[in-house]
């Protein structure tokens, strides 16, 4: 099997290896790095009696395929991937939730993140300069970085979120851990953080005073690695029923959408997406007609979808090769506000006794829009624990939601962030300044 290269979705960087996309981060045009081409997969390729971990290193193989990590693939994957994403029946007879929140951080961008961190630790040699990860949070990718290279040697975290806009608990978790992780609390939006982030990746002089890398969905190994998951599930199910499995994505910088979708274009046997957006509207307009037109995030109580400008819509736009009438034909977006949110969360609890985060509520709201199907299921995704967001569910419950293992013992640690402002020297400066 031939080694793939990859190129900027901007077209205007040479082609790389992937440990050297996956290294870089972002592509030295500022776009972000994708394959020549998607390779394809025959679901009979894989074990029917492999767990995800496996599944994940089948999947993933033709993207490594001649590359210095191929390798490693297998042992990376079972670094990665030990904890399960189970597949559940929901009440309703057409539907199931998938859940992948059962890391230690509670959130979905565990798998990504420590992916990412198994593939660095193997990329860097022991004498290479210390190496400063870049992470833009609207929330949770934040936690789970900072939970995968915590006292890696050789590596330092810098995690910026917007102060004030996320939950406390993911405030919490995010200065949680000391060490070589660092959290700053931005004086402004998600957006501005991954401004920041963008800037500084793309600033030559600084990179090669401060060497810089990714942990945001912008980084193939964090990407990649979120495939898995929908594979697996499709699997299952396709092998179970002989049907595709519908997905409906709660859809924030649509990494984890773009994971879905890039599953299915390699031949898994996953059938209709849909994109469950809060009311941050940029691509419920775009699929709706309009032109993509990012614009500064609104504040929700999904806080972790508060996006105004995603990244990845880049990708979304390569995958279609730029054909925005044909990603329009084969993509459906909607948007919903609080409200609407809240009362999904309070129908859920009381219906089916089940208490989910905002961000799951906000799929749940796009399941009960659709009719019941016969031969069909939709997968609604479970992105993060409901623990995480008390402030929210609680009052509107009025119930506490319990708290997973894992998630307590962080938030039982003391916690520190420094502010910060939402500009690129200030940055800059940071950086330098603990470059020593």
């Amino acid at each position: 099997m031939s080694a793939l290269r990859y190129v900027s979705t901007r077209g205007r960087a040479p082609a790389a290896s992937l440990s050297d996309a996956i290294a870089a981060g972002l592509a030295p045009d500022g776009g972000l790095y994708v394959p020549e081409q998607l390779p394809t997969i025959d679901p009979s390729a894989f074990d029917p009696k492999g767990d995800l971990a496996a599944t994940a290193a089948t999947l993933l193989a033709p993207f490594f395929a001649g590359d210095a990590l191929a390798d490693a693939l297998p042992a990376i994957c079972a670094e990665a991937f030990t904890f399960d994403a189970p597949l559940r029946p929901l009440a309703r007879p057409d539907a199931l939730v998938l859940e992948l929140f059962h890391g230690p951080t509670a959130a979905f961008k565990d798998f990504g993140a420590r992916f990412l961190a198994a593939c660095l630790r193997r990329l860097r040699g022991e004498d290479a300069r210390a190496l400063t990860i870049l992470v833009a949070t609207s929330g949770d990718t934040g936690a789970a970085v900072g939970a995968a290279f915590h006292g890696q040697p050789g590596v330092r975290v810098a995690i910026l979120y917007p102060d004030g806009r996320v939950s406390p608990r993911q405030a919490h978790q995010l200065g949680s851990f000391g060490g070589n992780v660092q959290a700053l609390r931005v004086a402004g939006s998600f957006d501005d953080c991954q401004r920041m982030v963008k800037a500084a990746l793309n600033d030559g002089d600084l990179q090669r005073d401060v060497p810089l890398s990714s942990a945001n969905s912008i980084s193939l190994g964090r990407l990649l690695p979120q495939m898995g998951y929908y594979a697996h599930a499709a699997l299952g199910w396709w092998r179970m029923h002989g049907t595709p499995l519908d997905f409906i994505v709660p859809t924030g910088n649509l990494g984890n959408a773009l994971a879905c979708l890039w599953a299915r274009a390699m031949g898994l046997p996953i059938g209709e997406v849909r994109l469950a957006c809060n009311a941050n509207t940029t691509l419920p307009e775009f699929f709706a007609g309009g032109d993509y037109r990012p614009r500064d995030a609104v504040a929700t109580i999904a806080n972790a979808m508060d996006v105004g400008a995603p990244s990845n819509f880049e990708r979304l736009r390569w995958t279609w090769r730029g054909n925005d009438d044909a990603l329009r034909r084969d993509l459906h977006a909607e948007s919903l506000d609080d409200a609407a949110i809240r009362t999904t969360l309070l129908r859920h609890a009381r219906e089916h006794g089940g208490v989910v985060c905002p961000h799951t509520a906000t799929a749940l709201a796009l399941l009960d829009r659709e009719p019941v199907r016969q031969g069909r299921a939709w997968c609604v995704v479970a992105t993060a624990h409901p623990a995480k967001f008390e402030t929210v569910l609680e009052p509107l419950l009025g119930q506490p939601v319990p708290v997973p293992p894992p998630l307590a013992a962080m938030l039982d640690r003391p916690a520190q962030a420094e502010p910060l402002a939402p500009d690129e020297a200030t940055l800059d400066r940071w950086l330098r300044a603990r470059s020593g």
